[in-house]
Protein backbone atom coordinates (compact mmCIF):
# COMPACT_ATOMS: atom_id res chain seq x y z
CA UNK A 1 0.00 0.00 0.00
CA UNK A 2 0.82 3.62 -0.53
CA UNK A 3 1.75 4.89 2.75
CA UNK A 4 2.36 9.07 3.04
CA UNK A 5 5.84 9.99 3.99
CA UNK A 6 7.59 6.47 3.00
CA UNK A 7 9.35 5.78 -0.21
CA UNK A 8 7.31 3.90 -3.00
CA UNK A 9 7.05 0.62 -3.05
CA UNK A 10 9.19 -1.44 -5.79
CA UNK A 11 5.76 -2.77 -7.29
CA UNK A 12 5.10 0.92 -8.24
CA UNK A 13 8.93 1.73 -9.82
CA UNK A 14 9.78 -1.51 -11.70
CA UNK A 15 8.45 -2.44 -14.72
CA UNK A 16 5.83 -5.62 -13.75
CA UNK A 17 3.22 -6.00 -16.97
CA UNK A 18 2.09 -8.98 -14.94
CA UNK A 19 1.14 -6.56 -12.54
CA UNK A 20 -0.13 -3.77 -14.99
CA UNK A 21 -2.27 -6.93 -16.85
CA UNK A 22 -3.67 -7.78 -13.47
CA UNK A 23 -4.44 -4.29 -12.35
CA UNK A 24 -6.12 -3.21 -15.75
CA UNK A 25 -9.23 -6.10 -14.76
CA UNK A 26 -11.00 -3.56 -12.85
CA UNK A 27 -10.21 -0.40 -15.69
CA UNK A 28 -11.98 -3.18 -18.23
CA UNK A 29 -14.81 -4.09 -16.13
CA UNK A 30 -15.32 -0.66 -16.23
CA UNK A 31 -14.84 -0.02 -19.83
CA UNK A 32 -17.19 -2.56 -20.85
CA UNK A 33 -19.85 -0.99 -18.29
CA UNK A 34 -19.47 2.39 -20.21
CA UNK A 35 -19.82 0.82 -23.33
CA UNK A 36 -23.47 -0.84 -22.06
CA UNK A 37 -24.63 2.81 -22.36
CA UNK A 38 -23.99 3.25 -25.37
CA UNK A 39 -21.33 5.91 -24.84
CA UNK A 40 -18.10 6.30 -25.97
CA UNK A 41 -15.55 5.73 -23.85
CA UNK A 42 -11.98 7.59 -23.93
CA UNK A 43 -8.87 6.32 -21.33
CA UNK A 44 -6.79 8.79 -20.12
CA UNK A 45 -3.20 6.87 -19.53
CA UNK A 46 -2.04 9.26 -16.92
CA UNK A 47 2.04 8.79 -16.98
CA UNK A 48 4.47 9.36 -14.49
CA UNK A 49 7.98 9.42 -14.42
CA UNK A 50 8.06 5.93 -13.24
CA UNK A 51 5.97 4.47 -15.77
CA UNK A 52 7.67 2.66 -18.81
CA UNK A 53 6.52 2.68 -22.43
CA UNK A 54 5.80 -0.96 -22.32
CA UNK A 55 3.66 -0.85 -19.23
CA UNK A 56 1.68 2.45 -20.82
CA UNK A 57 1.47 0.48 -23.92
CA UNK A 58 0.12 -2.56 -22.35
CA UNK A 59 -2.74 -0.48 -20.71
CA UNK A 60 -3.61 0.75 -24.24
CA UNK A 61 -3.88 -2.73 -25.87
CA UNK A 62 -6.21 -3.55 -23.18
CA UNK A 63 -8.41 -0.89 -23.08
CA UNK A 64 -8.66 -0.72 -26.84
CA UNK A 65 -9.49 -4.36 -26.44
CA UNK A 66 -11.87 -3.84 -23.97
CA UNK A 67 -14.12 -1.06 -26.36
CA UNK A 68 -12.56 1.78 -25.77
CA UNK A 69 -12.82 4.55 -28.48
CA UNK A 70 -9.29 5.51 -28.12
CA UNK A 71 -6.46 5.49 -25.09
CA UNK A 72 -4.34 8.24 -24.74
CA UNK A 73 -1.25 8.83 -22.59
CA UNK A 74 -1.35 11.95 -20.86
CA UNK A 75 1.88 14.01 -18.98
CA UNK A 76 0.27 16.41 -17.43
CA UNK A 77 1.82 15.62 -14.18
CA UNK A 78 5.06 16.85 -15.97
CA UNK A 79 4.06 18.94 -18.61
CA UNK A 80 0.87 21.01 -17.45
CA UNK A 81 -1.85 21.47 -19.58
CA UNK A 82 0.38 20.73 -22.85
CA UNK A 83 0.91 17.21 -21.67
CA UNK A 84 -3.44 16.45 -21.85
CA UNK A 85 -3.64 18.35 -25.30
CA UNK A 86 -3.50 14.75 -26.96
CA UNK A 87 -6.46 13.25 -24.55
CA UNK A 88 -8.56 16.59 -24.93
CA UNK A 89 -8.08 16.22 -28.84
CA UNK A 90 -9.09 12.34 -28.35
CA UNK A 91 -11.86 13.56 -26.46
CA UNK A 92 -13.32 16.06 -29.00
CA UNK A 93 -13.43 12.92 -31.61
CA UNK A 94 -14.85 10.54 -29.74
CA UNK A 95 -17.61 13.22 -29.16
CA UNK A 96 -17.97 14.17 -33.10
CA UNK A 97 -18.30 10.25 -33.89
CA UNK A 98 -20.98 9.44 -30.74
CA UNK A 99 -22.55 12.65 -32.52
CA UNK A 100 -21.96 11.10 -36.44
CA UNK A 101 -23.55 7.93 -34.60
CA UNK A 102 -26.84 9.65 -33.80
CA UNK A 103 -25.25 9.92 -29.91
CA UNK A 104 -27.05 5.93 -28.91
CA UNK A 105 -26.81 6.79 -25.43
CA UNK A 106 -29.07 4.52 -23.40
CA UNK A 107 -30.34 3.36 -20.13
CA UNK A 108 -29.55 -0.01 -18.07
CA UNK A 109 -33.19 -0.15 -17.43
CA UNK A 110 -36.65 0.99 -18.21
CA UNK A 111 -38.36 2.87 -15.90
CA UNK A 112 -41.84 0.60 -15.49
CA UNK A 113 -40.15 -2.27 -14.37
CA UNK A 114 -40.37 -3.24 -10.46
CA UNK A 115 -38.17 -1.91 -8.07
CA UNK A 116 -35.87 -5.09 -7.56
CA UNK A 117 -35.50 -5.81 -11.48
CA UNK A 118 -33.68 -2.17 -11.50
CA UNK A 119 -31.66 -2.96 -8.44
CA UNK A 120 -31.04 -6.52 -9.53
CA UNK A 121 -30.00 -5.25 -13.31
CA UNK A 122 -27.29 -2.89 -11.69
CA UNK A 123 -26.04 -5.52 -9.32
CA UNK A 124 -25.13 -8.21 -12.02
CA UNK A 125 -24.88 -5.99 -15.03
CA UNK A 126 -22.55 -3.55 -13.60
CA UNK A 127 -21.59 -4.97 -10.32
CA UNK A 128 -21.06 -8.67 -11.28
CA UNK A 129 -22.86 -9.77 -8.78
CA UNK A 130 -24.91 -13.65 -8.42
CA UNK A 131 -27.60 -12.09 -7.24
CA UNK A 132 -29.17 -9.75 -4.57
CA UNK A 133 -30.46 -10.45 -0.88
CA UNK A 134 -32.34 -7.87 1.37
CA UNK A 135 -33.12 -7.75 4.83
CA UNK A 136 -36.54 -7.97 6.13
CA UNK A 137 -36.92 -4.09 6.32
CA UNK A 138 -35.51 -3.29 2.87
CA UNK A 139 -38.15 -5.53 1.34
CA UNK A 140 -40.98 -3.61 3.80
CA UNK A 141 -39.64 -0.50 2.55
CA UNK A 142 -40.40 -2.13 -1.40
CA UNK A 143 -43.15 -2.81 -0.70
CA UNK A 144 -44.31 0.80 1.11
CA UNK A 145 -42.22 3.04 -2.00
CA UNK A 146 -44.13 0.32 -4.47
CA UNK A 147 -47.87 0.96 -2.81
CA UNK A 148 -47.05 4.74 -2.93
CA UNK A 149 -46.19 4.83 -6.55
CA UNK A 150 -42.50 5.39 -6.22
CA UNK A 151 -41.54 2.23 -8.11
CA UNK A 152 -41.04 4.05 -11.49
CA UNK A 153 -38.27 6.05 -9.83
CA UNK A 154 -34.74 5.69 -10.97
CA UNK A 155 -32.28 4.06 -8.78
CA UNK A 156 -29.19 5.34 -6.93
CA UNK A 157 -26.84 2.80 -4.95
CA UNK A 158 -25.18 3.46 -2.23
CA UNK A 159 -22.13 1.01 -1.96
CA UNK A 160 -18.75 0.74 -0.80
CA UNK A 161 -16.51 3.01 -3.77
CA UNK A 162 -13.70 0.46 -3.15
CA UNK A 163 -14.99 -2.81 -4.36
CA UNK A 164 -17.41 -3.77 -7.50
CA UNK A 165 -18.95 -6.06 -4.72
CA UNK A 166 -19.85 -4.49 -0.73
CA UNK A 167 -16.42 -5.98 0.45
CA UNK A 168 -14.41 -2.71 0.42
CA UNK A 169 -11.30 -5.27 0.99
CA UNK A 170 -12.38 -7.70 -2.60
CA UNK A 171 -10.35 -5.75 -5.06
CA UNK A 172 -9.96 -6.50 -8.99
CA UNK A 173 -13.42 -8.06 -9.91
CA UNK A 174 -14.77 -10.63 -7.68
CA UNK A 175 -16.68 -12.45 -8.76
CA UNK A 176 -19.15 -15.35 -6.88
CA UNK A 177 -20.97 -12.96 -4.65
CA UNK A 178 -24.20 -11.48 -3.67
CA UNK A 179 -24.84 -7.91 -3.01
CA UNK A 180 -27.29 -7.00 0.30
CA UNK A 181 -29.32 -4.38 0.66
CA UNK A 182 -29.84 -3.41 3.95
CA UNK A 183 -32.21 -0.48 3.45
CA UNK A 184 -34.09 1.18 1.05
CA UNK A 185 -35.07 4.86 0.95
CA UNK A 186 -36.48 7.39 -1.02
CA UNK A 187 -35.64 10.67 -2.16
CA UNK A 188 -38.73 11.63 -3.29
CA UNK A 189 -38.16 15.02 -3.79
CA UNK A 190 -34.79 14.71 -5.80
CA UNK A 191 -36.76 11.48 -7.60
CA UNK A 192 -34.72 8.52 -6.93
CA UNK A 193 -34.62 5.28 -4.51
CA UNK A 194 -31.55 4.67 -2.89
CA UNK A 195 -30.79 1.24 -1.77
CA UNK A 196 -27.58 1.42 1.36
CA UNK A 197 -25.65 -1.68 0.71
CA UNK A 198 -23.85 -3.61 2.82
CA UNK A 199 -22.11 -1.92 5.88
CA UNK A 200 -21.99 1.80 3.93
CA UNK A 201 -23.28 4.87 5.82
CA UNK A 202 -24.66 7.59 3.81
CA UNK A 203 -23.50 11.30 4.59
CA UNK A 204 -26.30 12.85 6.76
CA UNK A 205 -28.05 16.03 4.94
CA UNK A 206 -26.71 19.69 4.88
CA UNK A 207 -28.42 22.87 5.85
CA UNK A 208 -29.70 25.39 3.77
CA UNK A 209 -27.19 27.74 5.81
CA UNK A 210 -23.76 27.03 5.63
CA UNK A 211 -21.68 26.27 8.81
CA UNK A 212 -18.72 29.21 7.84
CA UNK A 213 -21.19 32.08 8.39
CA UNK A 214 -20.37 31.22 11.46
CA UNK A 215 -16.85 31.75 11.58
CA UNK A 216 -14.78 34.82 11.67
CA UNK A 217 -11.27 35.85 13.13
CA UNK A 218 -11.39 37.86 16.46
CA UNK A 219 -9.16 40.76 15.63
CA UNK A 220 -8.65 41.10 19.18
CA UNK A 221 -6.95 38.29 19.90
CA UNK A 222 -5.94 36.88 16.47
CA UNK A 223 -8.11 33.81 17.53
CA UNK A 224 -10.87 32.05 14.51
CA UNK A 225 -14.09 31.38 16.54
CA UNK A 226 -17.33 29.49 15.21
CA UNK A 227 -15.60 26.55 14.23
CA UNK A 228 -17.43 24.74 16.89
Amino acid sequence: PVVAGKPLGHEYTDENLDLVKMGCANLIHHIKNICKFGVTAVVAINRFSSDTDAELELVKQLSLEAGAFSAVVANHWAEGGAGAKDLGNAVITACASSREAGSPFKFLYPLNIPLKNKIACICKEIYGADGVEYTPEAESRIEMYTAAGYDKLPICMAKTQYSLSTDAAAKGVPTGFTVLVREIKAAVGAGYIYPICGDIMTIPGLPTRPGFYDVDIDFETGKIVGLF
